[in-house]
C-alpha cells in the first residue's frame, strides 16, 4: 500500500521534516505545504437516512434463487459458479451470497480440475463419481457422498476416475470484501465419509420421538471448533432427511441457506416469507419447488419451512456462513412455538 502522495516534492525539505522512521520533526521548517487534506472522501448522513442501507435501497436484498442440475450434467470438465454477483451489487467476482461462492465442479472421466481459492474455508460435497484429489502434496481418494473440507492456503487438483460432479462452496468473497489473504488454516484437512454420515443420519431417524423434533439431521463438525460446533469456524452443514408426508416447521436465522437437495420426488419444496400468522404459518409464502441435483439460496431473515408431499423421503444439504454468525453470536436462530 503506497501512502506517499504521487506530486513531486522537495526531498530534502521533506526529509528534514519526516524522518526514516515516520516521526515528526517539528523543528523541520514552519512550513505546512506538505500536509495533506484527506477531507475529499467524507460523507455525512443524518441517521434515519444510513442507518438501514436495506431499507433506503443502498445495498440489496438477496434473491431466493434457483439452480437446477442442467448445468453440471453434462459437457466439458469446469467450474460453473452459481453467481448473483449481479443482484448483489458485487463487482470484484462472482459470489452467491455476500460471504460464500458456491460452484457446481464437472470432471469427465481421466480428466482432472485445479483450485486453489483465497479462502479460509472450502466444502466439496461429491454428487456422483468417484476419483481422488492432491492437496499440498496429499492424497485423498472420495467418491458419492462424501464430503472434503480443505483449509486456507489448499491447493487442490482434483482427478475424476469415473465421469464426476462436486458441489463446492468457499467464502472467497468475504476475503475479497476484507481485502485480506487467508494465509493461517484453522483446521486440518477433514473428510466425513458417506458410510458415516449415511450410518448416523440413521441412527438419529431410528430414535424414538425422531419426528417429533424440529428437524432430523445430523450436524457435521470439526474437532477444532469446540466454540461454535461447525464444520468449519466459518461454515455450518448439515446432512439432513425429510421424511415422506412431513413437514419442518418455520425457522429462521441471520445466516444465508445455501441448500443442495440430493434427492427428492415432485411435492418437496420451500415456503419463504417474512412474518408468521397466529398460527405460526408463513404469511403470503413464496414456494420453492426441489429439484434433485439441484440448489437454492434461502435468504436471511427469512421465515422458511420445508415440505415433503411425495411419496419418498427426500435428503438436503444446506451449508450456510452460520459458523462466522455462531462465533459473532449474530445468528439469531428461531423456531415457530405452534404445531
Amino acid at each position: 500500500m503506497t501512502l506517499a502522495p504521487d506530486r513531486p516534492r522537495d526531498q530534502d525539505s521533506y526529509s528534514a521534516r519526516i524522518d526514516p522512521t515516520g516521526a515528526v520533526d517539528p523543528t523541520g521548517g514552519g512550513s505546512d505545504s506538505y500536509l495533506e487534506d484527506w477531507a475529499a472522501d467524507a460523507r455525512y448522513f443524518e441517521y434515519s437516512k444510513a442507518a438501514d442501507p436495506l431499507a433506503v435501497g443502498t445495498i440489496s436484498r438477496i434473491p431466493a434463487a434457483t439452480f437446477g442440475p442442467e448445468l453440471y450434467c453434462d459437457g466439458p470438465t469446469r467450474v460453473v459458479p452459481l453467481d448473483l454477483s449481479t443482484e448483489l451489487g458485487i463487482d470484484d467476482g462472482p459470489a452467491t451470497s455476500p460471504a460464500l461462492l458456491a460452484s457446481f465442479l464437472r470432471i469427465r472421466a481421466g480428466e482432472q480440475l485445479s483450485s486453489a481459492p483465497n479462502a479460509t474455508s472450502q466444502l466439496y460435497y461429491v454428487l456422483h463419481g468417484r476419483g481422488f484429489s492432491a492437496v499440498n502434496g496429499s492424497l485423498v481418494r472420495w467418491s458419492k457422498g462424501d464430503f472434503l473440507t480443505l483449509p486456507a492456503g489448499s491447493v487442490s487438483t482434483h482427478h475424476a476416475e469415473d465421469d464426476a460432479a462436486l458441489y463446492w462452496v468457499t467464502d472467497e468473497p468475504l476475503m475479497r470484501y476484507l481485502g485480506v489473504q487467508a494465509t493461517t488454516a484453522r483446521f486440518r484437512p477433514t473428510k466425513f465419509a458417506r458410510d458415516d454420515a449415511v450410518a448416523e443420519l440413521q441412527r438419529i431417524a431410528d430414535a424414538p420421538g425422531a419426528n417429533d423434533k424440529s428437524r432430523v439431521s445430523v450436524l457435521l463438525a470439526n474437532a477444532e471448533q469446540e466454540q461454535t460446533l461447525t464444520i468449519t469456524h466459518v461454515l455450518w452443514a448439515m446432512f439432513g432427511l425429510l421424511p415422506t408426508g412431513q413437514v419442518q416447521r418455520p425457522h429462521r436465522h441471520q445466516s444465508v441457506a445455501l441448500d443442495l437437495i440430493l434427492d427428492c420426488e415432485p411435492g418437496c419444496y420451500t415456503l419463504l416469507g417474512d412474518r408468521l400468522d397466529e398460527r405460526g404459518e408463513i404469511v403470503n409464502p413464496v414456494r420453492v419447488d426441489w429439484q434433485a441435483g439441484g440448489a437454492f439460496v434461502t435468504p436471511p431473515g427469512k421465515w422458511h419451512a420445508h415440505h415433503n408431499e411425495s411419496g419418498a423421503p427426500a435428503h438436503l444439504i444446506p451449508v450456510q456462513d452460520a459458523g462466522l454468525h455462531t462465533y459473532l453470536r449474530s445468528l439469531d436462530i428461531r423456531f415457530t412455538d405452534r404445531r
